[in-house]
């Protein structure tokens, strides 16, 4: 049997996955149950367009479920160590300009769990994290990308 794939995550993504966990078990499994008993009182299922949305949607729900307790399951939790910011590593917030133009950005690296790039979050298995994981300040790395690499200097790590 395959290894099981551990899913890297701060303790507050772990929260996070938790409360959704809940969400779906208790709330959302019943409001799909409710849509297919009232698709149901539509008579003719072979033909009933409500009911088959509902029950792809309470597939969707259940592959959530499963999925969601999985991730939990073999979570690893990435601790906070304000200790060592001198290497870029899972769970810090590293600060890089772009080279020649300058332009700055700030990104925090974590696990794909709780990765989300509008909040400034992404995952240490993306081609920008890669690059940057196991830098120190004042390197300066090349990243591909799909639209091609760029050149960054690390200036700072918290």
């Amino acid at each position: 049997m395959p290894e099981e794939k551990q899913h890297f995550m701060t303790e507050e993504g772990r929260k996070k996955l938790e409360e959704e966990l809940e969400y779906l078990k208790t709330e959302r499994r019943q409001e799909v149950v409710e849509r297919i008993k009232v698709a149901r009182s539509f008579g003719d299922l072979s033909e009933n367009s409500e009911y088959d949305a509902a029950k792809d949607e309470q597939a969707f729900v259940e592959g959530r479920v499963s999925q969601v307790e999985q991730m939990l399951k073999n979570a690893a939790i990435i601790e906070e160590d304000t200790s060592n910011n001198s290497v870029v590593s899972l769970g810090k917030s590293v600060r890089f300009k772009e080279l020649p133009n300058g332009d700055e950005e700030s990104y925090t690296i974590v696990g794909s769990a709780e990765s989300d790039p509008l909040e400034g979050k992404i995952s240490n298995d993306s081609p920008m994290a890669q690059s940057l994981l196991g830098r120190q300040i004042g390197e300066q790395v090349t990243v591909s990308t799909p639209g091609g690499d760029i050149e960054v200097e690390i200036i700072e790590i918290a």
